[in-house]
């Protein structure tokens, strides 16, 4: 299994069982991004937002997999989607394991939602709030459902994201166990316990 970042909640999942890109983002609608063309078997875009929905830019093979995919609805606020509306976490299992994008997530999962969600080995959650779960609320997320790896998304780093998003810092200062890589790309090792692991954004500042 590798996963691979592209900045902000963009991903490419690889497994021996196909391959899924999330949330690949528009052109011109992150700042300090901009996305390569993506090859995968499958697309999944957790909601309409431009920056998360940009279809168009993965070339998908035609192939068939045999990942399972799971959609769970939920809100992109605290306020029932009142604000920005709703939101999917996609749950991909390949390889034995439970890979979990969140999306744009923007509240506290219930203990009911919590419960469907199970167990969790990769989870990719937003920790930059303002759109999404800011920073106490994401590490929350993160002790509820107890990931064996935990990898944040939607924040504001060097030369990109949005001026009205928090710093990864704000996140990772609220967990135990963090490992940064020097490298967009993660090759989970399973080890049993928790460790939040920050890829580094390859393509920061090239626009």
């Amino acid at each position: 299994m590798k996963l691979t970042w592209y900045g902000h909640s963009c991903f490419l999942l690889e497994t021996e069982q196909g391959s899924v890109v999330f949330d690949p983002y528009g052109p011109g609608t992150v700042p300090g991004l901009e996305l390569p063309e993506l090859k995968a078997d499958l697309c999944l875009c957790s909601h309409g937002h431009g920056d998360h929905n940009y279809s168009a830019g993965v070339k998908l093979s035609g192939c068939e997999t045999g990942l399972k995919v799971t959609g769970f609805p939920c809100f992109h606020d605290d306020r029932q989607g009142a604000l920005r509306g709703e939101n999917t976490m996609y749950l991909v299992e390949a390889e034995g394991r439970r890979v979990l994008h969140m999306g744009d997530l923007g509240h506290m999962p219930g203990p009911e939602l919590v419960e469907k969600l199970g167990s969790i080995d990769l989870l990719m959650i937003p920790v930059g709030g303002y759109y999404t779960t800011d920073s106490a609320v994401a590490a929350a997320v993160v002790r509820a459902l107890k990931p064996q790896l935990a990898v944040p998304m939607h924040y504001r780093g060097q030369g990109f994201g949005f001026p009205v998003i928090s710093c990864l810092e704000d996140f990772t200062e609220r967990m135990d166990r963090v490992k940064v890589l020097d490298s967009n790309v993660l090759e989970p090792e399973w080890k049993g316990g928790h460790t939040t692991v920050v890829l580094k954004c390859p393509l920061a500042g090239k626009i």
